[in-house]
């Protein structure tokens, strides 16, 4: 049960590593997130859901997402009782799998007209060669990583969205969930 645990846990640091290690810049060091603004966690979650929705549009191809909630975690190297970020992790599911390719297709072309810099895009080094893409919206201070999964049961894309480091409004705390 304990492999378990730990394996969403990196999964989780990984790709915040990823992520939030491109070119969203609004801060003094290239390598640190960038500040998102001031909100509480909940008002932050509201927000990364609509992102997400404005991503599923973008799909433009019919299916479904998966029922999943943002959740809240700590920004790296800031005081984890003041900073935080929003994470979303779904998938969107074709109706048919011959939709996958295009699907992902759509999102390359349609993410740059809506604010998204796609900064990296082709096949992991998986043995499925798995196509991924991740792109960067600098001025909503947010990014997304994209992996087109067609030897999935059944196909998908699965979708992780983070967010800069938000500030939580002075006498406020984070809420974590």
């Amino acid at each position: 049960m304990k492999s378990k645990l730990s394996a969403p846990a990196l999964l989780l640091s990984l790709a915040l590593a990823t992520l939030t290690g491109c070119s969203m810049t609004d801060t003094n060091n290239s390598d640190d997130i960038p500040l998102a603004g001031i909100s509480t966690s909940l008002a932050a979650a509201d927000k990364m859901e609509e992102v997400s929705s404005g991503l599923y549009d973008l799909i433009g191809i019919k299916g479904k997402a998966s029922d999943s909630r943002p959740g809240v975690t700590e920004c790296s190297g800031k005081d984890r009782e003041k900073y935080f970020q929003i994470f979303h992790p779904w998938s969107f599911y074709p109706a048919s799998a011959s939709d996958l390719d295009e699907a992902m297709e759509q999102l390359k072309t349609e993410l740059p007209k809506h604010g998204w810099k796609v900064v990296d895009y082709g096949p992991d080094t998986s043995k499925n060669k798995n196509i991924n893409l991740t792109a960067d919206n600098d001025k909503k201070k947010y990014s997304v990583k994209i992996v087109q999964m067609p030897k999935n049961n059944p196909p998908k894309l699965s979708l992780m969205v983070v967010s800069g480091c938000y500030q939580v409004p002075d006498g406020e705390k984070v809420e974590r969930f």
